[in-house]
């Protein structure tokens, strides 16, 4: 165990508030009754933006940075406990025996996000590294270790001793905070972490996720939300997968991470890639029992990165053209993008689309919104432009995507000429709607429509868009 670490002072007053699932709605409230929706990104110990915060190198500047982040909408960085492409980022070295300087990292940055209103999705290991790296790795035998062979990690009884111990450590020694909106109990779980098999991963998770729950309980008197995250193609490639990752009655919200060969991995346009997200959260939603939250926890360029980095306006379009597809489709916020540029960091351009997909979301009623994905049920007068949407009874969200003009950067020709667009939104019972038209670029409302609704559909003659429009669509 280490020697004691005094976090940082100068925390927030009052504590910050817990996360939990809407009672009505499948999307996030705080324990006081105000919606929260996940705005934000994946983060690492070692990346730019927080390495100033180990051995507290530089805690200002990670301090400005927080600031910053929270001044652009960001509600929630996801991050794993250790970073394993280092050999300087482990949280136990050797196994159980807990590092001052990684103890006192987390220390301090929970102490910063409780202070600035920030909160953390924690996942206990850095699953990606730790399989590349495993001779390294002080939970392998060879370095005095629990476990035999990488593909043991979910099946050897020494091993999940040492799993439930980490979190029992970061139970009772985080636990406490809500800054810490929930735990990814296990990082893209996958067959080859058990044998190749997927037939302990529900025992697995009800295993886990009850100790964590119930040492949770037994420092801190409730529980923060768990989820399990899974790279996306396998579940194409073990459909059986779903029935944990989607409806596991341990898991309180679901999680995916968003790659696909032909679209998202190497982008070619920034049209494609925002139809496949749709696609995904389509997909997704259709496997959810619907009171259950959706988000992706992880997207990005992984294919174009590995040999570039890809042009600052182009992937900034990529960007905000998938988030808003994400949020249209029916998933909670605009998913957690992997950076994949370098250095690992968003760009400016990045935070202000996350700025204005905050403010936007402040027009929406979440903790009573039932969606249901109408991607394929709103009508468009024009095929020049790709509908994504959702809603139920009383609100709708709608974003409008020009898909038939492209410049020679590949992106969304912005001197097109703009078009008027007719749409019909199903589903809405009869009464008065008022509509907000929102610029997803500028992050501001382009204006505001009322429409009555007489026989479930709402049909609306939108002013000449050129590029792309979001509507907020509100009962009176």
């Amino acid at each position: 165990m280490p020697a004691v670490v005094q976090p940082l002072s100068g925390t927030c007053a009052a504590p910050l508030p817990w996360i939990q699932v809407a009672p009505a709605a499948p999307y996030f409230i705080t324990d006081d009754g105000r919606p929260w929706t996940p705005i934000g990104q994946n983060d690492a110990v070692t990346w730019p933006e927080l390495a100033g915060l180990f051995r507290r190198q530089n805690v200002a500047a990670v301090e400005g940075h927080l600031v910053w982040l929270a001044a652009h909408g960001v509600t929630v960085l996801r991050l794993m406990l250790e970073y394993c492409q280092t050999e300087n980022r482990y949280l136990e070295r050797p196994v159980g025996r807990f590092q001052p300087n990684m103890v006192q990292f987390w220390d301090d940055l929970f102490g910063l996000c409780e202070k600035h209103g920030l909160r953390l999705l924690l996942t206990p290991y850095d699953t990606f590294w730790m399989w590349r790296r495993w001779g390294h790795h002080p939970y392998n035998q060879l370095q005095g270790g629990p476990c035999a062979r990488r593909t043991q990690w979910l099946r050897c009884p020494a091993t999940r001793q040492a799993i439930k111990s980490r979190l029992s450590f970061a139970a009772e020694r985080w636990g406490g905070s809500g800054a810490l909106f929930g735990w990814d109990l296990w990082n893209e779980i996958h067959p080859l972490h058990a044998g190749r098999s997927t037939a302990h991963f529900a025992e697995f998770i009800d295993d886990v996720g009850r100790h964590l729950q119930a040492e949770e309980l037994r420092f801190h008197g409730r529980s923060h939300l768990q989820t399990v995250s899974v790279f996306g193609p396998t579940l194409a490639e073990h459909p059986e997968l779903a029935e944990v990752i989607f409806r596991h009655p341990q898991l309180d919200f679901a999680t995916t991470h968003f790659y696909d060969k032909a679209t998202i991995d190497r982008p070619r346009n920034t049209v494609a890639p925002a139809r496949r997200t749709a696609e995904l959260v389509r997909e997704a939603l259709a496997h959810l029992s619907p009171a259950r939250p959706f988000f992706d926890t992880e997207h990005g360029p992984i294919a174009a990165f590995r040999r570039r980095t890809l042009p600052e306006p182009f992937d900034d379009e990529y960007f905000r053209h998938m988030q808003w597809a994400h949020l249209a489709a029916g998933g909670a916020g605009g998913g957690l993008r992997w950076p994949y540029r370098h250095p690992h960091q968003l760009t400016p351009g990045m935070r202000a689309a996350q700025r204005s997909l905050a403010d936007f979301c402040q027009l929406i009623n979440w903790p009573r919104f039932r969606r249901r994905n109408l991607d394929t049920q709103v009508q468009l007068s024009t095929p020049a432009f790709a509908a994504f949407a959702c809603g139920d009874e009383r609100q709708a969200v709608v974003w409008l995507l020009r898909q038939d003009r492209r410049d020679r950067q590949r992106l969304v020709l912005k001197t097109a000429k703009p078009l008027p667009v007719q749409l019909m939104v199903p589903g809405l019972a009869a009464g008065a709607y008022h509509i907000t038209l929102w610029d997803t670029q500028a992050g501001r409302p382009l204006g505001q429509l009322t429409a009555a609704v007489s026989a479930g559909e709402l049909c609306l003659a939108l002013p000449p868009v050129v590029a792309d429009i979001a509507l907020a669509i509100v009962r009176a």
